[in-house]
């Protein structure tokens, strides 16, 4: 009698009931008040919390996206750079639903920020367009 099944099965119960939702995404910026200035004011999401920790000379900014506490942007002394392109092994961008995707873009773009021009997902007909936050982490608008 095979149970390979049955156990595999189970798992996969068991990791459903583990994870309700991601909670949370970290990332670490080379110039706090750049990316602060870019996350709040040009991307407009809220904060929720910002906190300076003197033992890390480290800043840790809550910020909101869609009335959800998602964003976490860390500062810490000179951090190593991380490569975008070519693009590597780990994870590779940060999406945000938005439900116009030209009317998104005619705002970035008045704001600076340069949008790569609008592709189309080939799997789900839905247009989609990328840009880069400060240090040029790529970020994706996706329409819905």
């Amino acid at each position: 009698m095979n149970i390979l099944p049955g156990f595999f099965y189970f798992w996969r119960l068991v990791l459903r009931i583990m994870f309700n939702c991601i909670h949370h995404i970290a990332i670490i910026c080379s110039d706090y008040a750049v990316s602060k200035h870019f996350y709040t004011d040009i991307l407009g999401l809220k904060i929720k919390n910002e906190e300076y920790r003197q033992d890390r000379n480290s800043f840790k900014l809550d910020l909101e996206v869609g009335g959800i506490y998602q964003i976490e942007l860390f500062s810490f002394p000179e951090p190593p750079k991380r490569p975008s392109r070519p693009e590597t092994t780990g994870l590779r961008h940060l999406a945000f639903e938005v439900d116009n995707l030209d009317i998104v873009i005619e705002q970035l773009n008045r704001k600076g920020v340069i949008t790569e021009p609008v592709r189309i997902d080939e799997c789900t007909g839905k247009r989609f367009t990328f840009f880069a936050d400060p240090d040029g982490l790529p970020l994706e608008l996706y329409e819905k």
